[in-house]
Order: C-alpha cells, then sequence, then structure tokens
C-alpha cells in the first residue's frame, strides 16, 4: 500500500502549527517520503508540527526513525512534533519503544490543542 500525505496549515486554536494527514503504511518504502514532506513543511510553515496517524494501518521501526528525526528537526528549531494515535495497535508500538513518553500521543487533533492550551 502506499502513502499519502496531506498538509495544511492550521488557524484558530492550531495557529502557527501544520497539520500532517498521513495515510496508508509507513514502512521501509515509504518512509522517505514522510520525511522529505515533513521536513519540506518545517522549512516552509515552521517547525509546529501536528502528525495525524489515523490512517496510517502500519509502521515499522524505519518510519519510527522518520517520526524521531522529524521531532529532533523541529525542537532544534524551537519547535515541536504532536502525535494524533488513536489506534490501540500503532499506541502499542510508541509503548512498547517509550516514545509516548517523548511524544504524547492524542486520540484527536482537538485533543492536540487542549493539551497545549493546558499546558
Amino acid at each position: 500500500m502506499d502513502l499519502s500525505v496531506h498538509l495544511e496549515e492550521l488557524s484558530g486554536p492550531g495557529d502557527g502549527w501544520c497539520l500532517a494527514r498521513v495515510a496508508g503504511e509507513l514502512d521501509v518504502a515509504t518512509a522517505p517520503k514522510l520525511r522529505e514532506q515533513l521536513l519540506a513543511a518545517i522549512s516552509q510553515h515552521g517547525p509546529q508540527v501536528v502528525l495525524d496517524l489515523t490512517e496510517v494501518g502500519f509502521l515499522d521501526s524505519t518510519g519510527l526513525g522518520v517520526i524521531v528525526g522529524v521531532l529532533k528537526r523541529a525542537r532544534t528549531l524551537g519547535g515541536d512534533l504532536r502525535l494524533v494515535c488513536p489506534s490501540p495497535h500503532l499506541r502499542r508500538v510508541f509503548e512498547i519503544t517509550a516514545l509516548d513518553r517523548t511524544m504524547p500521543l492524542s486520540d484527536t487533533v482537538d485533543d492536540v490543542f487542549a493539551g497545549i492550551a493546558g499546558g
């Protein structure tokens, strides 16, 4: 399965953030496409990124590596990366690798911004 990435600048509660909605499988074959598009989004829109994994059916270690690399780039530039990950299967991957401690997982985009507003 292919991977699609849809980028949009947010306004309102998400002002200053770029939302990247990802669909498909995030694996060794598709991870370079995600890396390229997210790094371009950071260059174009700034280092505040919400990565929505709601429509991702599979995530391997290469995909995790891309997400961690983008997180590091965003933080180096004074920004952050937040994840929308409602899938119990994908959440388990982040928990097993302890990445859920570095990148809080939210069920919806609205939950991400409620967490940002709340501290």
